[in-house]
């Protein structure tokens, strides 16, 4: 996808500078050329030594090299990118690209160049909900610039909220959609991550142990192949991917209402891990103990979403795509499972605890579809979606 692009990368000052480093190594592995600007108050957090390194290339600091200013250097650096991504960039960035200000060279770039950009901000929750920080949002907005994140999350200033940069996965397929022209593009495509909770009463629920880490990557990856994705996501573990379609759901119910609203879609990627029974009649008040013993628990059967999806005839996405977390019997279980639903593959993991998967950071899958079992190596959950959405592009695409 990024096979003979030039970004160049404006790293400004604040503690997510750390995820720039990650950010190069990500970009160029995926073919990018990266051309690194490092930004004084950005130097404090990483060295240029180690930004060289991973980029493979100078790392221009100062608007006054005279080697480079006797061609305009911050001109040419300016306009022969394909792309320019800040990241992070601060509010003190953000400021100067709103005012148009030009007094060191990431300032000077910015507001020399023609080429697109995309920012993703970093900065203290209370920064980025300052009315000042919104105004010059709304400003860079309006002429165009391109925003991923930021996302909730805990601050190195101790507090919790809007303000943490993107991850550098998230940045890559912003980056990617900048480009979209991939075997996707005009493909609609609904993937389902992370658990289910199912309510006892209003504090307790039953639910699993999934973290929607894989559903989250496999969306990622099929925006950055052109697709226009909904996501309907359970509570995760793991923030939404930037550039799809998010849908928030906390129990099967409401899975099986967004994924009905969400048709019709060329293909049906069902990763999420949804709960097969429910309380029946939950309680609308805290359960309590008593004299009269525990509590007794009686279950409904909730709605099944792959098989409804898989066979409901006309409508019926050309993919569909169940996944089947098993711990023993890996292969024939799903393999059963697969014509059970009705769907075209089942991408099946064992997720025993000796495995580590449920909630890890890798997965060891097989892909079975009509032919057979195919068995992939143990990989990264962003390697295995990586290779899936490549999977569905070639079944789905044009």
């Amino acid at each position: 996808m990024l096979a003979g692009r030039h970004i160049l990368l404006i790293i400004g000052g604040g503690i997510a500078a750390f995820k720039s480093l990650d950010l190069i190594r990500r970009l160029r592995e995926r073919g990018a050329t990266v051309t690194p600007v490092l930004t004084r108050a950005g130097e404090e957090f990483v060295t240029p030594l180690s930004v060289s390194a991973l980029a493979g290339r100078k790392v221009y600091r100062d608007l006054f090299d005279l080697t480079d200013e006797a061609e305009m250097g911050h001109i040419q650096l300016s306009r022969v990118a394909d792309l320019v991504v800040v990241a992070p960039a601060t509010a003190d960035l953000m400021a100067k690209m709103a005012q148009g200000m030009a007094g060191d060279l990431a300032s000077t770039l910015l507001l020399a160049t023609d080429t697109p950009v995309l920012i993703a901000p970093a900065m203290n929750v209370r920064m980025w909900h300052h009315a000042a920080t919104q105004r010059n949002l709304a400003t860079l907005k309006a002429d165009g610039i391109g925003v991923v994140g930021p996302g909730d999350g805990d601050m190195a200033c101790g507090e919790f909220g809007p303000g943490r940069m993107a991850e550098p996965l998230d940045i890559v397929a912003a980056v990617e959609a900048r480009f979209a022209a991939g075997p996707l593009q005009g493909k609609r495509i609904l993937v389902t991550s992370g658990p289910t909770h199912e309510p006892i009463d209003p504090v307790r629920y039953i639910a699993n142990r999934s973290s929607g880490a894989q559903g989250t990557a496999i969306a990622r990856e099929l925006a950055a192949l052109g697709a226009q994705v909904v996501f309907v996501t359970g509570p995760a573990d793991v923030p939404p991917p930037e550039g799809v379609d998010v849908v928030r759901v906390e129990t099967a119910a409401q899975m099986h209402d967004a994924v009905t609203a969400a048709l019709p879609v060329d293909a049906g990627v069902f990763a999420a891990a949804v709960a097969d029974w429910r309380v029946s009649g939950a309680s609308d008040r805290k359960l309590k103990k008593s004299q009269d013993g525990l509590p007794v628990l009686e279950f409904a059967e909730n709605n099944d979403i792959l098989r409804g999806v898989a066979q409901m005839g006309a409508g019926r996405p050309k993919l569909v795509v169940g996944f089947a977390a098993e711990t023993h019997d890996l292969v024939a279980n799903a393999t059963a499972k697969r014509a059970r639903k009705g769907c075209d593959w089942i991408v099946a993991n064992d997720v025993s605890a000796a495995t580590g998967i449920m909630g890890g950071s890798e997965n060891a899958v097989v892909v079975i579809d009509a032919d057979g079992a195919e068995e992939w190596p143990r990989l990264p959950k962003a390697e295995v979606a990586r290779r899936l959405a490549a999977r569905i592009a070639q079944a789905i695409g044009e």
